[in-house]
């Protein structure tokens, strides 16, 4: 006698969740982003039910908290933010969204939408070139600090590398080891924060570093 095959349970928490976007950014002086549209993908051949979730739900209204996806389509949840104010700016909130089977409660995947309330997005425009700029001049600066570096030195025995060299190799895997912008958790403090961008610099720098080194 054949037996029926059935299909595979699913792990609780293990579900992949295609959601677009995965940051929310909201700007005071522009109306037309105080409402923000997330999109859930269901590429499953079954269909899931969702759950939006918020770390601060007095702040926001969320148009159709709850529903149900079919498979292989997808639906739009509306956020509105709700309490424009000065005070927000530059805080993170978070969105948790959570998706289950129909005929299940235990929720079979989640996924983490950070929102963020800015003040201007010409702002953010200048920050952004000027952050642009900065990283630049980094890079200019890392160029003429390698060329420096493996420049031949008329030099009987070799000594290894110098103390500069050494510190700066200190100072990018302190800036690496350091935590990122948006990491809420971290008990480093707030200042000591960098950018992607900026580890991104340290990290390049300290590969120089790295090759000088050897070839010491």
């Amino acid at each position: 006698m054949q037996q029926q095959k059935r299909q595979p349970e699913l792990v609780e928490g293990n579900l992949p969740v295609f959601v677009f976007p995965t940051e929310l950014i909201f700007y005071a002086d522009d109306q037309s982003t105080h409402k923000q549209v997330l999109t859930l993908y269901n590429p499953y051949e079954f269909a899931l039910k969702f759950k939006v979730l918020c770390t601060t739900p007095n702040k926001y209204a969320v148009v159709d908290a709850t529903g149900a996806v079919k498979p292989q389509c997808c639906v739009d949840i509306v956020i509105r933010h709700r309490d424009v104010r000065a005070a927000y700016y530059g805080v993170i909130d978070k969105f948790r969204l959570q998706v289950s089977e129909q005929s299940q409660r235990k929720a079979l995947g989640k996924k983490e939408i950070i929102a963020t309330l800015l003040p201007s997005a010409k702002e953010q425009q200048q920050q952004k070139e000027e952050e642009e700029k900065r990283i630049k001049e980094h890079l200019a600066e890392s160029v003429f600090f390698e060329q420096t570096l493996c420049q031949p030195e008329n030099r009987t025995a070799s000594s290894g590398p110098s103390l500069l060299t050494v510190f700066l190799g200190v100072v990018c895997v302190a800036a690496l080891m350091l935590p990122t912008l948006g990491e809420m958790e971290s008990l480093v403090p707030l200042y000591l924060h960098l950018s992607v961008n900026q580890k991104l610099v340290a990290a390049y720098v300290l590969g120089l570093i790295t090759m000088v080194i050897l070839r010491t």
